[in-house]
């Protein structure tokens, strides 16, 4: 029913949100420019946050200018607590949690995140209903946001979405939506900054596509960056922002020999899956021409999973990809980036999503065109 909320329209509408905070990201890096290491991490995942929160709730919350914000604030936290409570059977029965001061912690801070997108919901529901048909040509275009088609959806006897439904379904952007796209711009910087031939080969790209200018990235450039998208993709092989995935089994069935009844829970590990060495030789190798099509002719259509396969596959994945590389672009247009650390250093630990131990550590240098 939500898939087709994401049409072409929609997601140009969010590639304006991409570039402006595009634009407040980089003016945050030119301060490391010419300067000493430092950890890129959560500049990215700030920015990214702006983005997902206009883009899902059509709602600017400054996350970039203002990270100190209680909202944002539990943005992160909350994903702390969910890891901790995951790893931990004895706080799994929620009449031992809510006792202890992490469940008391837990139901703050998620009460923090509804009462906000419960407002954001009522207002834009308002706004919704009052505002003229938006094909009508009174006045400049609002633009819209995953909220609004949400408001609109029906479900197939035509009842609308309640305002409960639809809280779910913003909620699970607002962290699938930032914290993914977010590590996986972190990680490939990271590779691009330490590989100079295909930061070069990048920036070649950017530059026969976008010459000198500064003009925002548009729908046309995005398909024009061919390379900057096997980078992308390369990337999420070597580090897919999400590490594993679990799925019901919905019927009985055999692999490779055993057999596997119905309603098993199975575990997928595309961080294991994408270093097969038959589909991926010399896995650990970064090399982007992977996955150009005369290389990905044949290969099979699940070996490569960053964003799962099949019927629940990532809805969001064309968003993600648009981001990525707007914002991959624009930081290649203004610097050259050199890695600090080594893959040894990155030490990548499987939460929620693959995040770096200690972040991701580069120094910047003005790019001259």
């Amino acid at each position: 029913m939500l898939t087709p909320t994401f049409h072409f329209s929609i997601l140009s509408d969010f590639l304006e949100v991409m570039n402006e905070q595009t634009d407040i990201l980089i003016q945050k890096m030119q301060k490391h420019m010419d300067g000493e290491p430092f950890n890129c991490f959560s500049y990215i995942t700030l920015c990214a946050l702006d983005i997902i929160c206009e883009t899902a709730m059509g709602k600017k919350i400054y996350a970039q200018s203002n990270s100190d914000s209680e909202y944002v604030q539990s943005v992160y936290k909350m994903s702390d607590i969910i890891t901790k409570r995951q790893r931990a059977p004895w706080l799994w029965p929620d009449w031992i949690y809510n006792k202890l001061e992490e469940g008391k912690e837990h139901s703050r801070r998620l009460t923090i995140l509804h009462s906000f997108t419960a407002s954001v919901i009522k207002e834009r529901a308002k706004f919704t209903s009052s505002e003229p048909d938006s094909d009508s040509d009174q006045g400049p275009r609002k633009r819209q946001a995953f909220l609004d088609m949400l408001l609109k959806s029906t479900y197939e006897d035509g009842q609308n979405l309640s305002h409960e439904d639809i809280q779910e379904e913003v909620d699970t952007f607002m962290f699938e939506g930032h914290d993914t796209t977010a590590a996986s711009m972190n990680w490939a910087l990271h590779l691009i900054g330490s590989h100079p031939e295909v930061q070069k080969a990048v920036q070649a790209e950017l530059q026969e596509v976008f010459g000198s200018s500064d003009r925002h990235v548009g729908v046309e450039d995005l398909k024009k960056l061919r390379c900057l998208e096997c980078v992308i993709k390369e990337s999420l092989r070597i580090f897919p922002s999400v590490p594993l995935f679990a799925r019901s089994i919905c019927e009985s069935c055999r692999i490779n020999g055993f057999k596997v009844p119905k309603g098993v829970n199975a575990v997928i590990i595309p961080y294991a899956l994408h270093r097969d060495p038959r589909y991926f030789p010399e896995p650990e190798e970064f090399r982007p021409e992977r996955f150009l099509p005369e290389n990905s002719k044949g290969r099979h259509p699940y070996a490569y999973i960053p964003f799962s396969a099949g019927p629940r596959n990532c809805i969001g994945q064309r968003f993600a990809m648009m981001e990525e590389k707007v914002v991959l672009a624009t930081i290649l247009r203004h610097f050259d980036v050199e890695a600090c650390q080594s893959r040894e250093e990155l030490r990548p630990l499987g939460e929620l999503i693959l995040r770096p131990e200690k972040g991701i550590w580069i120094k910047l240098q003005r790019r001259t065109k």
